[in-house]
């Protein structure tokens, strides 16, 4: 999806992610305790619309009389859908923020990227399922679909995601991953920018292998200077002309598991990853590092796509049908 633009067309992405215009909530009302209040708290920092979107599949309206015949009852679900959305949006609303609750019926994926279209929508909530040890490693086939379409921030929330506490006086932290590659740059901004509006500290996390495998490739069991620079660099960079605090951190060992333990140490708020252009979600990195956060995440985590100057022309037409 194109980044939306002003009528002068001047209004860049960062711009769009420090103030998004709608944000896009998508909800299978199982989920709404959980997402609302991260976007209700979105939406307060940042001034801007809340839509409230629960879409009822074709097979869902299907039930059943006092005789067990089946009979189709849309109408009914979606007014009672209608009603449950419409109290978190009176929420919404008591505290200044614009919010619309909206009731679909129809494919799930194709709908959200309907209304992604139709309200010009700049940040996506949408939830993520693990309620086993195996289903840890499920986030449901509508957000693997909105993770690989959709080229805007998504923040997912997970069952193990919690929301700050009232009166914890602890340091706000925001942690993005760090690749250190160039068309990461877009993503660390996108991470400022949300340390920014939460009045918090961003900390930039890279991850080296562990100190055995570099040993058994010959690399240094130190941390390069250069990694350490570059790392700076990006943090000089994404901080430029702000007054939010940046720091850096190097870690070794399994991504997933060093960008989990970090955020569990600072209490993270938010973990910012970017992920790659790949048609399968399960890799879009080497160790599935994206998809193993989403599903053990504390905290709500944002993704976002980074730019793939080698997507093949196929990959591109597909992408653009979800435009």
């Amino acid at each position: 999806m194109d980044d939306p633009e002003s009528e002068n067309g001047s209004v860049t992405a960062g711009e769009i992610w420090r103030h998004p215009g709608v944000i896009l909530v998508a909800t299978d009302l199982s989920d709404q305790d959980r997402l609302v209040p991260v976007a209700v708290g979105m939406a307060a920092e940042s001034g801007e619309r809340l839509i409230l979107l629960h879409l009822l599949p074709p097979s869902a309206a299907i039930t059943v009389d006092a005789v067990g015949m089946p009979y189709y009852d849309a109408t009914s679900m979606m007014n009672d859908a209608a009603e449950s959305l419409e109290a978190w949006c009176e929420l919404a609303q008591r505290q200044n923020i614009c919010c619309d609750a909206l009731v679909r019926h129809g494919q799930v994926a194709h709908e959200i990227f309907s209304a992604i279209r139709q309200f010009h929508a700049n940040r996506i909530v949408i939830g993520t399922r693990s309620r086993s040890r195996l289903g840890k490693l499920i986030l449901g086939s509508v957000a693997e679909q909105v993770l690989r379409s959709v080229n805007l921030p998504v923040i997912t929330v997970g069952p193990e995601a919690h929301l700050p506490v009232a009166g914890d006086n602890r340091e706000r932290v925001v942690l993005h991953a760090a690749t250190l590659s160039e068309t990461s740059r877009p993503c660390a901004a996108l991470a400022y920018r949300m340390a920014e509006s939460q009045s918090a500290k961003l900390v930039l996390l890279h991850v080296l292998p562990a100190l055995d495998v570099m040993a058994r490739h010959g690399l240094p069991a130190t941390v390069d200077g250069d990694t350490i620079q570059e790392l700076r660099t990006l943090a000089s960079e994404t901080g430029a002309g702000g007054s939010t605090a940046v720091e850096t951190r190097v870690a070794h060992g399994n991504p997933a598991i060093e960008i989990l333990a970090e955020a569990s140490a600072r209490n993270a708020s938010l973990i910012v990853l970017g992920a790659t252009h790949r048609s399968a979600f399960a890799n879009l990195t080497r160790e599935r590092t994206v998809y193993q956060v989403l599903a053990h995440a504390r905290c709500p985590v944002v993704t976002l796509r980074e730019p793939d100057a080698s997507m093949d022309e196929a990959e591109a037409k597909e992408m653009a049908a979800h435009r």
